[in-house]
Protein backbone atom coordinates (compact mmCIF):
# COMPACT_ATOMS: atom_id res chain seq x y z
CA UNK A 1 0.00 0.00 0.00
CA UNK A 2 1.36 3.42 -0.89
CA UNK A 3 1.71 6.30 1.51
CA UNK A 4 -1.23 8.69 1.79
CA UNK A 5 -1.00 11.94 -0.13
CA UNK A 6 0.29 14.80 2.04
CA UNK A 7 -2.01 17.63 3.05
CA UNK A 8 -1.04 21.12 1.89
CA UNK A 9 -1.30 22.97 5.22
CA UNK A 10 0.64 20.30 7.12
CA UNK A 11 3.74 20.77 4.97
CA UNK A 12 3.49 23.02 1.89
CA UNK A 13 6.94 22.26 0.46
CA UNK A 14 6.46 18.52 0.88
CA UNK A 15 3.03 18.78 -0.76
CA UNK A 16 4.44 20.77 -3.71
CA UNK A 17 7.17 18.15 -4.23
CA UNK A 18 4.53 15.43 -4.17
CA UNK A 19 2.22 17.31 -6.54
CA UNK A 20 5.07 18.00 -8.99
CA UNK A 21 5.73 14.25 -9.19
CA UNK A 22 2.23 12.83 -9.02
CA UNK A 23 0.11 15.51 -10.73
CA UNK A 24 2.48 17.61 -12.87
CA UNK A 25 -0.21 19.07 -15.15
CA UNK A 26 -2.16 20.52 -12.23
CA UNK A 27 0.99 21.65 -10.42
CA UNK A 28 2.58 23.50 -13.33
CA UNK A 29 -0.71 25.01 -14.48
CA UNK A 30 -1.08 26.52 -10.99
CA UNK A 31 2.49 27.83 -11.15
CA UNK A 32 1.90 29.45 -14.56
CA UNK A 33 -1.46 30.81 -13.41
CA UNK A 34 0.13 32.38 -10.33
CA UNK A 35 2.87 33.96 -12.46
CA UNK A 36 0.33 36.07 -14.39
CA UNK A 37 -0.65 38.47 -11.59
CA UNK A 38 2.97 38.64 -10.43
CA UNK A 39 4.07 39.94 -13.83
CA UNK A 40 1.47 42.70 -13.52
CA UNK A 41 3.46 44.18 -10.64
CA UNK A 42 7.00 43.35 -11.76
CA UNK A 43 7.21 43.99 -15.52
CA UNK A 44 6.11 47.67 -15.76
CA UNK A 45 8.61 48.90 -13.12
CA UNK A 46 11.36 46.84 -14.74
CA UNK A 47 10.58 48.33 -18.16
CA UNK A 48 10.56 51.85 -16.71
CA UNK A 49 13.89 51.24 -14.97
CA UNK A 50 15.44 50.05 -18.24
CA UNK A 51 14.38 53.25 -20.06
CA UNK A 52 11.43 51.93 -22.06
CA UNK A 53 8.86 54.56 -23.03
CA UNK A 54 5.41 53.77 -24.40
CA UNK A 55 4.59 54.92 -27.92
CA UNK A 56 2.09 57.77 -28.23
CA UNK A 57 -1.45 56.57 -28.89
CA UNK A 58 -2.57 56.23 -32.49
CA UNK A 59 -5.16 58.89 -33.49
CA UNK A 60 -8.61 57.41 -33.87
CA UNK A 61 -9.99 60.24 -36.08
CA UNK A 62 -8.64 62.50 -38.77
CA UNK A 63 -7.93 66.03 -37.49
CA UNK A 64 -10.46 68.46 -38.98
CA UNK A 65 -8.98 71.82 -40.12
CA UNK A 66 -10.16 74.81 -38.12
CA UNK A 67 -10.37 77.41 -40.93
CA UNK A 68 -13.04 77.95 -43.59
CA UNK A 69 -13.06 75.52 -46.52
CA UNK A 70 -11.81 76.65 -49.89
CA UNK A 71 -14.25 76.36 -52.77
CA UNK A 72 -12.90 74.40 -55.69
CA UNK A 73 -12.99 75.87 -59.21
CA UNK A 74 -12.21 74.40 -62.57
CA UNK A 75 -13.68 70.96 -62.03
CA UNK A 76 -17.18 71.59 -63.32
CA UNK A 77 -18.82 68.91 -65.45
Amino acid sequence: MSAPSPHFWAGPLRYMRWAAREKPAYFYSCIIGAAGPLTLFTVPPALKASGYERAPPIPMTYPVPTGPRKTLTGYDD
